[in-house]
This record gives C-alpha cells, sequence and structure tokens, in this order.
C-alpha cells in the first residue's frame, strides 16, 4: 500500500516474503517527519524491501487514505517473528548496536529462549560518525559471522543509513533495524504493557519516562505527521 509516497506492507507477519539480502525497516509518523529534511535517511527508507507500519499514526493514515484497517506492526512484533523463524531453522543471529552489558542480555535471553539459535553480537563505539576504521571493523565482525538476520540498533535514522551505506559490503539475508527493540528484549527499558498498546498509546508511557529525548517525536512530528496526512487528503500531495 502506497502511504503518502512510501510503499508500506500491511499483511499479516506470517505473510512477509523472505527473499536473500534483503532489507525491512519500519515507517512511524516520526521517521517520515525526520525523512523530509533527511536525503540520506529517505533514500535508505525507499530503498527497503520491505517497509513495515510501525506507528499508530502509519495505521490512521491508512484509513484516513483508504479506509482500509491495517494492523500495526511494531518492530518487536518483527523481532520476535524472525527469532522464531531462526529457532526453527537453526539459524544464525547478529546483534549491532547498543552497549555490551545490553547485548550481553540479549545473548544470554536468546539462548535460554531460542536454544536453536547461534547468536552473536557487536557494541560499536558511541559516536555520532563512524570513521572508516570503525566501520571496517564493524563489517569485519558481522562478516565473519555471516548471520542469517542481522539486527542494527543504533537509533534512527542513524542506524538505517548505515545500513543502507553498507548493505553492498555486508553479509547476511535479511537485515532490520529496530533501535529501542535492543534494550526491550534485554530488559534495560521496560516496554509500555498491552493495556497502553491497545490504546495505541504506546508512546505516553514511553514520553513519561524519557521526556527529554522523546518530546521532539511526540510534540513535534505527530502534529507535523497529522498536517502532512490531512494535506494529502485535500490533495496537496507532496
Amino acid at each position: 500500500m502506497n502511504i503518502m509516497g512510501y510503499t508500506v506492507f500491511i499483511e499479516p507477519l506470517e505473510n512477509l516474503p523472505i527473499t536473500a539480502k534483503q532489507v525491512i525497516n519500519t515507517i512511524n509518523p516520526h521517521s517520515y517527519i525526520t525523512a523530509k529534511n533527511d536525503g540520506k535517511f529517505k533514500e535508505a527508507l525507499l530503498d527497503s524491501d520491505l517497509l513495515i507500519p510501525d506507528g499508530s499514526g502509519i495505521v490512521l493514515a491508512a484509513k484516513q487514505i483508504y479506509n482500509q484497517n491495517i494492523e500495526k506492526i511494531a518492530g518487536s512484533d518483527l523481532h520476535i517473528f524472525l527469532l522464531e523463524k531462526l529457532n526453527r531453522e537453526n539459524g544464525k543471529v547478529f546483534y549491532m548496536g547498543a552497549s555490551q552489558n545490553t547485548l550481553k542480555k540479549i545473548e544470554k535471553k536468546i539462548q535460554k529462549e531460542f536454544p536453536n539459535i547461534t547468536v552473536q553480537s557487536y557494541s560499536p563505539p558511541f559516536k555520532p560518525i563512524f570513521t572508516d576504521e570503525d566501520n571496517e571493523i564493524i563489517i569485519s565482525h558481522i562478516n565473519a559471522f555471516s548471520p542469517d538476520v542481522l539486527f542494527i540498533g543504533m537509533t534512527a535514522p542513524k542506524q538505517e543509513k548505515w545500513l543502507h551505506q553498507h548493505k553492498s559490503l555486508l553479509n547476511f539475508k535479511v537485515a532490520s533495524s529496530i533501535g529501542a527493540v535492543f534494550d526491550f528484549y534485554a530488559g534495560t527499558v521496560q516496554r509500555p504493557s498491552q493495556f497502553w498498546l491497545d490504546l495505541h498509546l504506546e508512546w505516553l508511557p514511553r514520553l513519561l519516562k524519557e521526556p527529554k529525548r522523546l518530546w521532539r517525536r511526540n510534540f513535534i512530528s505527530t502534529p507535523l505527521f497529522l498536517y502532512e496526512l490531512f494535506l494529502y487528503k485535500i490533495g496537496f500531495k507532496h
């Protein structure tokens, strides 16, 4: 489904087409607005093999534009779906991003919950821009393991742009930028309960816990996205 210029996968995850060297990313109101002012980020999103609707705003847009009800697919949902698939197939998963502490917790949890999966990880330097040497080291760690699934967790838009830039140099079957899911799965950050998810208000408890980091997303990006949606509906498509 084309939602305001982006082709979004709207079927259940069970129907997800898995192909070789495939990049699956997420789109939500914040990433949509960010991409309007970040050409490289927009290119990374548009060049994704699949974009999943990780945001109630995208669900709302589908309803307003096409009068069609679609389900939100969070990065956490994609993460578990792919882990379950790997566990059935005795596959390999690599996590790149986050702190060493978070990655150790992820590996321990994977070994307990998905014993048929082989897992490795790498914590990159904490800096806005990686040097060529940093990138070479990151790529060598990933390629030495050659994972079936590669998860990138460095927050948007850095993670999507990094994956897009280095895709051709990386050995993987499926790669996805899932940001906060690393911390959710590790338990270092508590994901909102199902109560808030069902109300499409997952953003509210997260905002209350991390106001400095998330205020722009909720008080600037969301209203701007709704304005863009209004313009799109009345025919001012851009």
